[in-house]
């Protein structure tokens, strides 16, 4: 890694404009990380510009409005009336700006590769208006290597060199959507930069909007701590999720297991299962890791593990969903199925990498009959999943009872009404432990300690 003096003319211009504010911020990407960092920025004092080639978002944004639950529209609407705040769908706008957030979805390719097309098109877009005295900063998640490696180079193409001329960080993003009690402002931030020069910088920009700014000695590391989080979750819910299969064969509830378990004070973080991972980070963020060691020969079996006992709950909620059917004397093939919510976790609106598609792609190509409930998500599309049908959200209110054979939780958000929910299905399979007072028709992933045969004897003839 390059060594340069962090009292260079540049850095000293460009470290006090950002303590004056003069200096105009630019975030490339307005999705869940990207607008709310752009809010942050913009309520700090820095006129402040996002990038996005969604033209939708960036109409809401010079409209004063949110299309993101965690950031309220009165705040885009305030920051615009106030000239801090404005969106384009052009990067001709980088020539207007002194500092660049990089916000762009990393997602795997179906090889479970990583797919950085979206980094190298931001990276190629800056560097065609890359000027001295810049501040770039890479947000995306992604394998340790990729600023150093990927967008260095491409950013130096034109002569100017990072450290020197301009300056290059890494500082992972931690959003938590649907999160009320950690946001943006006060998550700490990881900050990683090329050079002494880039973490100085780059820590300023962000302790301007954020309270606890956490300086590590290079990208790589910060890169890295980025995906040991994720990775952390990942394998921990791929355990507890190996326990609950565990418990379902030996009739013990893993529930109970796991609140018991909670109560040692030390030595013990509670985890808990359910139908697979979802979401923009945990599922992805382990084989970018694991991609990665790959590369160096090292082979990541412990992920990897953890990784195909998560990809395996969805096929084990299916055959749940047929037990529970055989329960009742009923084929899956042709049975009205209803998926309690698809979104990846509870009370958001965000359905990236959620379970219940993968679960709605599983029911369907076994011939179910299927229909969901999800009040944020009032449209879903076929193509958000395999084989899938265009499908609108089926209000439980309007549900008789037994109006579906089977209902299967599969979110477990706060706004359902369990107790019609339990009613609208002559049997349900709770993958959420939603039900606290679960009927003798009712089989949880876990708790599978009820026969099935309980059901068949409450509803024979049902």
């Amino acid at each position: 890694m390059k060594s340069q003096s962090t009292d260079s003319a540049a850095a000293l211009a460009l470290l006090d404009a950002i303590h004056a504010r003069r200096a105009r911020a630019g975030v490339i990407g307005l999705g869940y990380v990207g607008l709310p960092l752009a809010v942050e920025f913009a309520r700090s004092g820095f006129v402040t510009t996002g990038i996005d080639l969604d033209p939708e978002k960036v109409w809401a944004i010079n409209a004063g409005e949110s299309y993101i639950d965690d950031v309220a529209a009165r705040d885009v609407g305030e920051l615009r009336a106030r000239g801090r705040l404005r969106a384009s769908t052009s990067f001709d706008a980088l020539d207007e700006v002194d500092t660049v957030n990089i916000c762009v979805p990393t997602p795997l390719r179906k090889t479970k590769d990583p797919d950085l097309s979206f980094i190298v098109a931001a990276a190629e877009s800056v560097a065609a208006h890359l000027r001295p005295g810049m501040l770039i900063v890479l947000e995306s998640t992604t394998y340790p290597g990729t600023t150093d490696e990927l967008v260095l180079p491409i950013l130096e193409r034109g002569g100017l060199r990072a450290g020197t001329d301009f300056f290059l960080a890494f500082s992972p993003e931690r959003i938590d959507p649907g999160n009320p009690k950690f946001h943006t402002r006060n998550v700490p931030k990881v900050v990683g930069g090329l050079t002494p020069s880039c973490t100085m910088l780059a820590g300023a920009l962000y302790e301007a909007a954020i309270e606890t700014i956490v300086p590590v000695s290079s990208p790589r590391v910060a890169e890295m701590v980025k995906l040991l989080e994720n990775t952390f979750r990942a394998v921990n819910i791929g355990l507890v999720n190996e326990i609950a299969l565990m418990c379902d064969r030996l009739g013990i509830d893993v529930w109970e297991v796991v609140t018991a378990a909670a109560t040692k004070p030390f030595g013990f973080m509670p985890f808990y299962p359910g139908p697979g991972l979802g979401g923009h980070c945990i599922p992805v963020d382990p084989f970018y890791l694991s991609w990665k060691a790959k590369q160096s020969g090292f082979e990541a079996r412990f992920i990897e593990l953890a990784g195909a006992v998560n990809g395996s709950m969805p096929h084990y909620v299916v055959s749940l969903v047929t037990d529970a059917l055989n329960g009742i004397r009923l084929p899956l093939n042709g049975s009205r199925v209803l998926v309690a919510g698809v979104t990846y976790k509870r009370d958001v609106d965000d359905i990236r990498e959620s379970p219940a598609l993968d679960l709605l792609a599983l029911l369907h190509a076994r011939g179910a009959e299927l229909a969901y409930s999800d009040p944020f998500v009032p449209v879903l599309s076929g193509r958000l999943w395999k084989d899938g049908v265009d499908m609108a959200h089926v209000d439980l209110a309007d549900v008789d009872a037994n109006a579906y054979d089977c209902i299967v939780i599969a979110t477990n958000h706060s706004s359902f009404d369990y107790d019609r929910l339990q009613r609208a299905g002559k049997v349900v399979v709770d993958t959420r432990n939603a039900l606290r007072d679960p009927g003798p028709h009712v089989i949880r992933l876990g708790g599978r300690v009820r026969a099935t045969a309980e059901a068949a004897a409450v509803l024979a003839g049902g």
